[in-house]
């Protein structure tokens, strides 16, 4: 027992922590902040004031993790943010396919404790902060209410992801609130005047069906009636979650000082809808449902935006901007919403996408006036209309590995961050990025340390793709469909497609391309050939050539893999485009609507192929085709979505010559996903025992070996409430054997899910490896994006 005199006053206990790097806020950003600078090797202190980790996409707010997938709604191919956020995409769809809040907590709280380097603390708040001088931060005070201890946390470098920028706020960091004029910037969806108006805070309730019948007797605080929400008949008893991302307040408030009062607000609307839905017997359907739970804090979407060296702006977006400190990417579209929320008379948001996916500038993740200060998370610089499209998560936590690994190279050289924006320290930046896995568009540094690029590669067998074999599936030409493929300089192949027809038509079919490089926004017609196409029943299969001439040409169904065959009363269709492009690109094969037509599906699917629909996905769009207001900045176009798996297969095609470029070769150079090219080997469908080999003139001291696989990156892994039909891609090598001249087995897996798998070995001396690759997944060829191999 311990006795404790009475005293006048008595201090906190104070403990004093000394780390290379201090990250306050752990939401994704946050957290993928410290996890990337953890890696890198130097001590990070990360602090965050809730419970657990994940901010808006925790268990305490339930929000899904997008970035520039967007849902698949937009033009975006194979946009999915790569590096740690992928790891825990891919971990999360792997253990919680089904979309359980609670078990994405326990996998982001894993992959920080599992690293060394972080000190975690949890439930503690930032409050206070030292400076060393005007522009430099000493130290940053912390208190948890769990311990009663008080935290004197001391670095060199810190980095604010605390949503509100707590730390820049208090360290005196230049920002802004509210939207800029469009005379600022030449922002065209810009106001004309400067506005105070913000997007406000979310509140989402989750419900249950418990099989009998529950009451619901409303709080006395709860909205008496909502038909004052101009969208209250919107309102059903089937979606639940983030699926009412638009019950939203407070943005003619400050949303920072006034969190509380709209949180009660958020939850007058929750509770009054529920009673509505419960009580007013127009949803007899709810009678078994059980409000199961509602959300103790508002996830945030806009406070304050902090100035950089560099302010992105809707140009950037928009015109998918070149930046020499490119770092990372940004692609859902510029998504605003009214600033009053779920009492406006306005649409729930105005979202308008670019062509493809956008540079995101290394200057916007750090403070222009305190040297010390990285920014992560939504808090970065952008203009408020360049932050409808940078603010979302997958792009924040991106941006944070980016800020990490900068951190890392700051501390080893003793260098503050603007000092990065030297070419130099800049290409080191970039490459050890890519070497995480980080995508940066339009940047590939060549990696000296990376011993695969001085080797010669060869492999077991290399794809050439002569052939989607029709299979038993066809789809009728209700939509326009497409097939996206990559091609080599020189002629376009000749295409050959199956067909079924109630009726005598004619059938359109574009080449089309975008105008902008490695995006696959179809803007560009090529070559257009109309097809005569008649009621199939007992008819010849034809060739249509671009002049639209018409020959009977021999039926060869079956090729030598062929697993299924079309229907008797298919014809094969041969389109000749005649025409060449000039450098290896995607071109999109499009068979304009046509509902008297049906065509042949393939059951093969191949990494960097794609089908696609020209339809719209209404959880982003209001149209298939963006058709903005003139004089605003924003372009016009088609959008040609993919359908989610199991749906979305190939349409059945024979190439002729066949398509090239999945060649070996492909292993030892960037970008390790589609862009312009394939940029993947993919092994022949027959070869059942794939390798690739890496040959080398003299012996190499080999340590670790790091293979980048394909878990389609075009798949958006939404985090929550969304279910998912795999745990694992199934175009992901999921065997993976690593032996040595001899033969020996160096290192090996055989149940990988992961998009970078990679093996540290005893130290071997060798002049030639072997990677051996398999995966289970039928009717899909191995396949592989990069290879890297490093001595240490």
């Amino acid at each position: 027992m311990k006795k404790f005199d009475a005293a006048q006053e008595r201090s906190l206990k104070t403990d004093r922590l000394e780390s290379d790097f201090v990250v306050v806020g752990g939401g994704l950003a946050g957290a993928c902040a410290a996890i990337s600078a953890a890696r890198a090797g130097i001590r990070v202190v990360l602090i965050q004031d809730r419970p657990v980790l994940g901010g808006n996409a925790s268990s305490e707010v339930r929000l899904w993790i997008l970035g520039a997938t967007s849902h698949m709604g937009n033009n975006n191919r194979w946009a999915r943010e790569g590096g740690i956020i992928d790891e825990l995409l891919i971990e999360n769809m792997y253990r919680n396919p089904e979309g359980n809040p609670l078990i994405l907590d326990t996998i982001l709280l894993e992959k920080v404790v599992e690293e060394p380097n972080i000190t975690l603390l949890l439930n503690t708040a930032a409050f206070e902060l030292t400076k060393r001088d005007p522009d430099t931060i000493e130290s940053v005070r912390a208190f948890c209410s769990q311990n009663s201890i008080m935290y004197e946390v001391h670095a060199p470098l810190f980095c604010d992801a605390s949503g509100d920028g707590i730390v820049g706020f208090m360290a005196g960091a230049a920002f802004r609130i509210g939207a800029e004029s469009s005379s600022e910037f030449g922002e065209g969806f810009a106001p004309s005047e400067e506005r105070d108006e913000l997007l406000g805070h979310s509140l989402y309730f989750y419900t249950k069906d418990v099989g009998r019948p529950v009451r619901f007797v409303a709080p006395s605080y709860a909205m008496k009636d909502i038909t004052k929400i101009p969208r209250w008949r919107s309102f059903n008893a089937k979606e639940h979650g983030c699926q009412l991302w638009w019950i939203e307040h407070g943005g003619r408030l400050d949303t920072v000082h006034d969190t509380e009062r709209i949180k009660w607000e958020l939850w007058e609307v929750i509770y009054g809808v529920w009673d509505h839905i419960k009580n007013s017997g127009e949803f007899p359907e709810s009678e078994t449902l059980t409000l199961e739970w509602v959300g103790q804090i508002p996830g945030k979407r806009e406070s304050r935006r902090f100035e950089g060296d560099i302010m992105m702006v809707q140009q950037d977006i928009v015109q998918q901007r070149r930046h020499g400190d490119a770092v990372s990417f940004g692609g859902w579209a510029i998504d605003l919403h009214p600033a009053d929320g779920v009492f406006s008379e306005l649409a729930g948001c105005t979202q308008w996408h670019s062509k493809g996916v956008y540079q995101i500038p290394y200057r916007s993740m750090y403070s222009r006036n305190i040297r010390n200060l990285f920014l992560a998370g939504r808090i970065i610089s952008a203009s408020h209309i360049a932050f409808g499209s940078t603010r979302v998560m997958a792009t924040c936590a991106h941006n944070a590995q980016a800020v990490g690994m900068a951190a890392s190279i700051c501390r080893e050289q003793e260098l503050m961050p603007r000092d990065l924006t030297d070419d130099q320290h800049m290409r080191r930046l970039q490459r050890d990025l890519q070497r995480t896995g980080q995508f940066i568009p339009h940047v590939d540094i060549p990696d000296e340390e990376d011993l695969a690029t001085q080797a010669t590669i060869v492999s077991s067998s290399q794809l050439q793709l002569g052939e989607l074999p029709p299979g038993q599936d066809l789809k009728l030409l209700d939509d326009s469909q497409a097939m996206l493929i990559p091609v080599q300089p020189g002629r376009v192949p000749k295409i050959h497609f199956w067909v079924e027809s109630t009726r005598d038509t004619t059938l359109t079919v574009q080449l089309r391309a975008c105008s902008r490089e490695a995006s696959f926004t179809p803007d560009e017609i090529l070559s257009e050939v109309n097809v005569e196409v008649s009621a199939t029943a007992g008819l010849l299969p034809t060739t249509a050539t671009n002049d639209g001439r018409i020959s009977s040409a021999p039926t060869r169904y079956v090729s030598e893999n062929q697993m299924d065959t079309p229907s008797k009363d298919s014809r094969r269709v041969e389109v000749d485009f005649d025409t060449v492009v000039e450098t290896q690109r995607y071109v999109m094969v499009c068979l304009l609507a046509n509902p008297a037509v049906s065509v042949s599906l393939s059951d093969i699917r191949i990494t960097a192929m794609l089908s696609l629909n020209q339809c719209l996905n209404e959880k982003v769009s209001k149209s298939a085709v963006q058709t903005p207001p003139s004089g605003i900045g924003i372009d016009s176009f088609e959008f040609w979505l993919p359908e989610r798996r199991p749906g979305g297969k190939n349409l059945a095609m024979q190439f002729t010559p066949p398509l090239d470029g999945f060649g070996p070769e492909n292993l030892l150079r960037g970008p390790e996903r589609p862009t312009s090219a394939a940029n993947a080997w993919v092994a022949d469908a027959t070869d059942s025992s794939p390798w690739i080999e890496l040959q080398w003139d003299t012996a190499k001291l080999v340590q670790r070996v790091v293979v980048s696989l394909d878990t389609d990156f075009d798949h958006a892994m939404e985090s929550v409430l969304m279910g998912h039909p795999e745990r694992a891609m199934p175009f992901c090598a999921s065997t993976i054997r690593i032996l040595d001249h001899m033969g020996t087995i160096l290192a090996e897996t055989t149940d990988n899910h992961q998009t970078r798998c990679g093996f540290t070995m005893k130290p071997t001396r060798t002049d030639r490896l072997r990677i051996e690759l398999n995966n289970v997944a039928e009717n899909i060829p191995v396949s592989a994006f990069r290879i890297r191999v490093f001595s240490t």
